[in-house]
């Protein structure tokens, strides 16, 4: 036996192989194990972090690389996670009850869809399925709209093209909180080999896409449609919905980035498919420049972010900041909204601003720990929510998401509104500064290899945290037992550090606040410097 390969990891490899039921992945599992028999160099290692798992099924479900193992997306931890959700819904009153399924375009995608439907069937429920890749917010919506009790879409959102992911909607069209993602993995744990998991198929195939759109279509205020928009799917599933839903609300005059509008899992015109990494929207900005356009929106593969671009005031483009995003359309749903109670919320992450336009309204605003999962169970009369990583509920009546094709059409509207006024987005966000103080923020990740580090520099923090950041003096807050989450705070600054419940990152949100006493551009100037100070030091701390 060679030294890097272990009995027991040998035996575990032979088993899961035996009890693959997909022959193209037991066969993969098998070449590198023989490789590892073979001591080709890397070969155990590489079986050992195959065989580490299983995927851990939290509240976002599952994601992970699609690969052969239990440490991975494959059609055989798909079947197992499903016949563990199966017996959750049983065990909670809901035998036989309506799940449906969607999907989005990545590698696996096809197959992990058809793996969760069969198994489902074969237990029992009712299952519905969409009837190609569709964004997220599509499957989200079916969950109420077909009164089911759950809902199952595969995607890996924004992560690299080489993952995928397993994203589970309970019976409110929310995900799932705790404990259900614990009592989920139990029920999992004791789900039999794949093999022996019963799959049948007869799942019938729904389209939810008219009533969706035509809900959609409703969400802007005003009369004004008069707006050129340049827009991009990100090689994602959104371009068909987006141009469908802008049109169905009045909005007529959109360009696409033809070569990024068809779904591609190999995303190939970007390092990673997320609208916040550097380089991801320089074909929208450089598509929104050329056709002359007053809006640019980006969604991400799936389409339940939305970022947002507009022209500066020196005649260029860029990308507002997820944070301005969020106020923006926080300030406008406020203003426009139907509701005598309103509830806006975001998360302790986010900008602090939001809570003062709250107050400035009259409306109630609520924070809540960093995810939808929590903002869409914020309160009653929930109108508007927002995370500052580009996600926003515009829409909480009819999708408990974020969805970005809806965001796309109320920042259209928007636009459109600010356009017939001779007004820009960017004017709207002055004025706010100017009314509540400047507020800028900035984040520092740490991507790691190892997630034990995040864990380190965690338990660093709290025995020794800094006393001051920037120079300003600086007190702890620990959010323990509820959340892994430090916060820090002093005067004129806010940051919040921790790991990524998505990717392995260890991440630090800062906020800057500053008065405007002495105009705009001084504001702007003091908190700029003071945010710059903090980052340098996050940066020496997570070094």
């Amino acid at each position: 036996m060679p030294k890097n390969l272990t009995t027991e990891l040998r035996d575990a490899a032979y088993r899961w192989i035996a009890d693959d039921p997909d022959h193209a992945t037991s066969d993969e599992l098998q070449r590198i194990l023989a490789c590892a028999l073979g001591q080709e160099p890397g070969a155990a290692e590489e079986l050992a972090d195959r065989m580490a798992g299983p995927l851990e099924f939290g509240t976002a479900g599952l994601r992970g690389p699609v690969r052969a193992g239990p440490n991975g997306m494959n059609v055989a931890v798909v079947t197992r996670t499903t016949a563990g959700v199966a017996d959750w819904l049983a065990a909670h009153g809901h035998a036989g009850g309506v799940v449906v399924i969607g999907r989005d375009a990545r590698h696996g995608s096809e197959a992990f869809a058809t793996a969760a439907a069969e198994v489902l069937t074969a237990a029992g429920f009712a299952v519905k399925t969409l009837p190609e890749p569709l964004p997220t917010p599509l499957l989200a919506y079916s969950v109420k709209h077909y009164g089911a009790v759950a809902g199952i879409q595969i995607t890996a959102s924004h992560n690299p093209p080489a993952d995928n992911g397993y994203k589970l909607y309970d019976g409110t069209g929310g995900q799932i909180v705790p404990p259900s993602d614990g009592e989920i993995e139990r029920a999992i744990h004791a789900v039999p080999a794949a093999v022996s998991v019963p799959r049948a198929p007869g799942a019938e195939v729904v389209d939810p896409r008219a009533a969706y759109l035509a809900e959609v279509a409703a969400l802007p205020h005003g009369s004004a449609r008069e707006i050129r928009i340049a827009a991009t799917a990100l090689h994602g599933v959104g371009a068909e919905t987006v141009r469908a839903a802008l049109a169905g609300a009045g909005f007529t005059d959109v360009h696409l980035v033809a070569a990024q509008s068809e779904p591609d899992a190999d995303f190939p015109t970007v390092s990673f498919p997320n609208p916040e990494e550097p380089g991801a929207t320089d074909l929208l900005l450089a598509l929104a420049s050329e056709v002359d356009a007053d809006l640019a929106v980006a969604l991400d593969p799936d389409a339940d972010r939305c970022a947002l671009g507009v022209r500066d005031r020196e005649g260029g483009w860029r990308m507002l900041r997820g944070d301005e995003t969020g106020v923006l359309l926080g300030s406008h749903l406020l203003s426009t909204t139907d509701s005598t109670d309103p509830l806006v919320a975001t998360t302790i992450v986010s900008s602090s601003l939001l809570g003062e336009l709250a107050k400035a309204a009259g409306a109630r605003y609520a924070e809540t720990l960093t995810g939808f999962k929590w903002l869409v169970r914020a309160g009653e009369g929930l109108v508007f929510a927002y995370e500052e990583a580009l996600g926003l509920c515009v829409n909480p009546g009819f999708v408990r998401d974020k969805d970005g094709i809806a965001a796309a059409v109320v920042a259209a509207g928007l636009a459109a509104s600010l356009k017939a006024e001779g007004r820009s987005p960017l004017d709207v966000l002055d004025e706010i500064a100017v009314r509540h103080g400047v507020h800028l923020t900035d984040q520092v990740s740490l991507r790691v290899t190892d997630l034990a580090v995040r864990g380190k520099l965690m338990a660093g923090l709290r025995a020794q945290p800094p006393s001051a950041l920037g120079g300003v003096p600086v007190t702890l807050e620990d959010l323990l037992p509820d959340a892994d989450v430090l916060r820090l705070r002093g005067e004129g600054l806010r940051v919040v550090i921790r790991p990524s419940g998505t990717e392995p990152k260890l991440k630090a949100y800062l906020q800057s606040v500053q008065p405007v006493t002495d105009g705009l551009a001084a504001a702007r100037e003091t908190a700029a410097a003071r945010l710059a100070a903090v980052r340098a030091d996050i940066n020496a701390l997570l070094s």
